[in-house]
């Protein structure tokens, strides 16, 4: 069994919601090779330094989240992205402690499952850049203004992603237009859509 981390001790105690699930599935992972550890203000396990399985808390359930579930083999069909547009990670949503007891010899296989993609270093292969779609709004920019378009290419493709994401989820042309006018200094100045 692997040495607690007193920095989740305080994570635990903080939460009045899921503790008895959370405690639990914290015993699970310290049954395994991973060293626990917090980041990002919660318990995230790792194997060699690298990020395998982050648990959070929130006012619905708790859930597990393997950072490359992508990869994994899901034959209980358990895995979930957690938004539309996420690539790589999953998650396992609980809402009593009886589920993670049944789950628990399924967990410690996704957990090998996990380390062993760790192991051989799988990465999950991102969507590039260049497949995602340009709202005409943006585009229409970029032909009107040829220094937005050389701004935005000069972005990180992470950065890129995030802008791409933020104006294609607006329904309606004016909202996206709406969006790209706002954004437009901030693209100019080399900044992300959170800088």
């Amino acid at each position: 069994m692997n040495r607690m981390n007193p920095k989740v001790d305080g994570y635990l105690r903080k939460s009045k919601q899921w503790q008895e699930e959370l405690r639990a599935l914290r015993t699970i992972f310290l049954d395994s090779e991973l060293t626990e550890e917090v980041k990002w203000r919660h318990p995230c396990y790792t194997f060699q330094e690298r990020n395998i399985v982050i648990i959070g808390r929130f006012k619905e359930c708790c859930m597990l989240n393997f950072v490359k579930g992508a990869l994994l083999k899901d034959a209980r069909g358990i895995l979930v992205k957690p938004g539309e547009n996420t690539q790589a990670s999953r998650v396992i949503r609980f809402t009593n402690v009886q589920q993670i007891i049944e789950l628990e010899p399924v967990l410690k296989a996704y957990i090998n499952d996990a380390i062993e993609v760790e192991k051989a270093g799988l990465k999950v292969k991102f969507k590039k850049i260049t497949e995602f779609k340009i709202p005409a709004e943006l585009q229409n920019k970029f032909n009107e203004i040829p220094a937005l378009k050389t701004a935005f290419t000069a972005l990180t493709p992470g950065r890129q992603r995030a802008y791409l994401l933020y104006f294609s989820a607006a329904k309606q042309s004016k909202t996206r237009e709406a969006r790209v006018e706002k954004c437009m200094q901030q693209i100019l100045k080399g900044k992300g859509l959170d800088d």
